[in-house]
């Protein structure tokens, strides 16, 4: 018996955070899917509010009854918010419009690296030569990947929007996670989502407003009860799941994962063609991460890496 249980243990710590990448990476998907569907800033609204709809019941009343300590804090929550779920999301659907789910799952991947190098810039981290090697061998990477395989596209056409948007969106997110990292909240960590959902909506209700309003239709809906519930309150569930079990440094490699299935769904259900500076830039981009990041391999799960508070509300 006791062995059952050994084993379904081990097999909750594995199978959540990669739930949770795969969640991610369909969202990549959806995010793509809903370019021309529905507006950005309409399916940034709809997500959040619907996302709040559905938190609601379950965490409204303890956020309530701890709302001092949530007031506090409110201009971090609303910081907080504001980076991570309207600034990174919003510029993520615009950029969809523009490139292809393929480069956003790439760049999606660098997240990690991205929080340990800020986190060496904005909450006293110490960077190591691994992290610059990593982030050198990243750069490299995506510049090949953005280019097609010629760099002198850069030259001559110079960064394409999408992906420049998306690497702005990732950034956005990443000092998100430092920041959390940085401010050592202690609220729950529900009532920290919680709380900066509602902020978000209330930021993007203007936003929405300003936007192209019209119906959705029958093909937007599935897009937005995705990003919505999944996305957005499953994957954090699942993403919490596995911390526990495994600790916030070895769940974060699975986000090395990602990437592979976001090329996978988008050659399954998009019809993107995979070409070989997709194989050779994603892959020197993620032989970055890992390099980067190598440290995170050595010894028992920690819950004090660059960024670990943050994982549980972070979203990809």
């Amino acid at each position: 018996m006791t062995q059952t249980n050994t084993f379904r243990t081990a097999s909750l710590a594995i199978l959540a955070p990669l739930a949770t990448v795969l969640i991610w990476s369909g969202n990549a998907i959806v995010t793509k899917a809903a370019a021309g569907v529905v507006a950005p800033s309409a399916i940034a609204f709809y997500r959040w509010a619907l996302a709040l709809i559905v938190l609601a019941p379950f965490v409204a009343p303890a956020a309530w009854s701890n709302r001092a300590a949530a007031k506090a804090v409110w201009g971090k929550l609303f910081i907080g918010g504001l980076l991570g779920m309207v600034i990174y999301q919003c510029l993520a659907y615009v950029a969809a419009e523009t490139t292809t789910a393929i480069n956003m799952g790439v760049i999606l991947a660098l997240m990690p690296l991205f929080s340990t190098l800020l986190a060496s810039i904005f909450a006293g981290e110490r960077l190591t030569t691994a992290r610059i090697v990593g982030g050198v061998i990243s750069i490299g990477g995506l510049v090949y990947l953005t280019s097609q395989g010629d760099p002198m596209n850069l030259v001559r056409g110079g960064l394409h929007i999408g992906d420049a948007l998306m690497l702005v969106a990732v950034l956005a997110n990443a000092f998100y996670g430092v920041l959390l990292k940085r401010w050592g909240l202690t609220l729950p960590v529900w009532e920290l989502l919680f709380w900066q959902i509602v902020a978000a909506t209330i930021v993007l209700v203007p936003v929405w407003l300003l936007g192209p309003i019209e119906p959705i239709d029958a093909a937007g809906v599935p897009l937005i009860l995705y990003a919505a519930i999944p996305a957005s309150l499953l994957a954090p569930l699942f993403w919490m799941v596995g911390i526990a079990k495994l600790g916030a440094a070895r769940t974060a490699l699975t986000i090395n994962l990602l990437p592979v299935v976001v090329a996978l769904l988008a050659w399954a259900i998009l019809g993107e063609r995979l070409h070989a500076y997709h194989y050779i830039g994603g892959g020197v981009a993620l032989l970055g991460v890992v390099v980067g990041l190598r440290e995170w391999k050595i010894g028992r799960p920690r819950d004090d890496t660059p960024n670990a508070a943050a994982w549980a509300t972070e979203e990809v």
